[in-house]
């Protein structure tokens, strides 16, 4: 997506050299769960292609924030997706998870390198290039979904790659929605500060899935968990949400004595039953594989950090030829599917984040009240 400017107003607001847990900042576990309608400072993290309502609706039960990530539904799809959560968590507050990249127009030249890069897979496996479905598998927000969520109004509604339009978002809000957004910097923080979101969620390089920058494609500015949440803390007046390698009750201890109001948790729900990952994803999360994670560009066309599996080894992570987001997930999905019939991952995203050496399957009302257990 095109980077928006950073605007003159979006200046820091913090006292240089404070204490991250002091100031505004002290109160900010309860006000905020109090905000969100949660008795606990636990926020699922939304996965798409991992999980449905299932798996929101027992975060809910827990007194937790359970997510309903829409990027790979349609309107139809999420209207099924909150109808089932409102008839199965009554009273409890959902957060409703979009994508706000800009699609690609059409990529011809890029798509036939991308192609020409997967011609030996395809070979191997027998599958005619010409066959490919095509499709860009993720989309953004928009009017469509904006329709849905009026009949449904859900409390939370939160954005990775910036925010959508303005009157998209003030859509959202009209129904007294917290608005929640992603930062992998302190000026996206600001930025997204200056566009009035309720709260930050500061996503550290330990995370796993999509990486969540939209100010600048360049990775060396991107920061691990401890580094962000307390910059962050001291920049912002709103409170922060600390994502990233959080699979513990020490961990969400920690990243609430730097100042985060909540925790947001990803990886771990992965294991749990009401999670829709697959065996083969659940298998490589409990395995030693899980202890190389890397940044890759070739499931999606965008960076995110998944289990290292043998596309990622012999294409190199980030490989040049992955067309933009979401532009290489078609030509895989023929590849994904004749490689699991035959128990394997190489053409899988195994997202994780760097902790998943750290999670265990449980519940998942019991791991949210774990979680909480600092």
């Amino acid at each position: 997506m095109d980077a928006p400017a950073l605007p003159a107003s979006a200046t820091p607001t913090g006292t240089p050299g404070a204490t991250p847990a002091t100031g505004h900042h002290a109160a900010q576990p309860h006000r905020l769960a109090s905000q969100l309608g949660i008795r606990l400072p636990i926020l699922q993290a939304p996965m798409a292609g991992s999980q449905d309502h299932r798996l929101a609706v027992a975060v809910a039960q827990a007194g937790g924030l359970g997510a309903i990530p829409a990027a790979m539904l349609g309107p139809d799809a999420l209207r099924a997706e909150l109808t089932a959560f409102r008839q199965q968590a009554p009273g409890a507050p959902v957060n409703v998870n979009f994508f706000c990249h800009t699609p690609p127009g059409p990529q011809p030249e890029a798509m036939s390198r991308w192609l020409h890069t997967l011609q030996p897979y395809f070979q191997a496996h027998g599958i005619d290039p010409a066959s490919l479905p095509a499709g860009p598998g993720r989309q953004p927000f928009s009017p469509e979904m904006a329709d849905v969520l009026l009949d449904f109004r859900p409390e939370v509604v939160s954005f990775h790659f910036g925010l959508p339009a303005p009157a998209l978002l003030a859509r959202v809000r009209a129904w007294g929605a917290r608005i929640l957004a992603s930062a992998t910097t302190v000026d996206e923080g600001l930025w997204l500060q200056a566009q009035g979101v309720d709260a930050v969620i500061a996503q550290g390089l330990e995370a796993g899935g999509h990486r969540g920058h939209f100010l600048s494609d360049d990775l060396s500015q991107q920061m691990g968990t401890l580094a962000l949440v307390p910059q962050l803390v001291q920049a912002l007046q709103v409170p922060v949400i600390a994502a990233g390698g959080i699979a513990t009750p020490a961990a969400v201890a920690a990243a609430l004595a730097l100042g985060a109001s909540a925790v947001q948790v990803g990886t771990a729900y992965l294991l749990c039953p009401e999670a829709t990952t697959s065996q083969l994803h659940r298998a490589a999360l409990q395995s030693d594989a899980a202890r190389h994670t890397a940044l890759t560009r070739l499931f999606s066309g965008r960076p995110a950090r998944g289990i290292v599996n043998r596309l990622m080894r012999e294409l190199g992570p980030m490989h040049e030829a992955a067309p933009p987001f979401p532009l290489a997930t078609a030509a895989l999905a023929p590849l994904r599917a004749a490689a699991e019939q035959q128990g394997l991952s190489d053409f899988s995203p195994l997202w994780s984040g760097q902790s998943a050496g750290l999670c265990r399957p449980m519940p998942a009302q019991d791991l949210t009240r774990w979680l909480a257990s600092h």
